[in-house]
């Protein structure tokens, strides 16, 4: 089975709204990292909120901490960015 975890686009609405109708939860909103098998959606998690929907008819658990683990290092990427540009502003005297 081929993993694949990226980011969601408009054109994957539906499938997040029905993956969140079998988990019996509401979508997650804002930016949303997806977990697919074989090009199935398995899990969502919402990187602004830490939301996460997962089919429960599938070994998702796994996929979830995968989600959680890449949502951890997009942010820390976003911080490491966020301190490189710091260092290129000039300090006030």
């Amino acid at each position: 089975m081929n993993l694949t975890i990226r980011h969601a686009t408009t054109s994957d609405e539906f499938a997040v709204r029905r993956l969140a109708v079998l988990d019996s939860s509401s979508p997650p909103t804002g930016d949303v990292l997806l977990a697919e098998m074989d090009d199935e959606l398995w899990a969502a998690l919402s990187l602004d909120t830490g939301a996460v929907v997962a089919d429960p008819f599938r070994p998702s658990r796994d996929l979830v901490d995968l989600l959680r683990l890449r949502a951890n290092g997009l942010a820390g990427e976003a911080r490491g960015r966020t301190r490189a540009r710091a260092h290129l502003l000039p300090r006030a005297a």
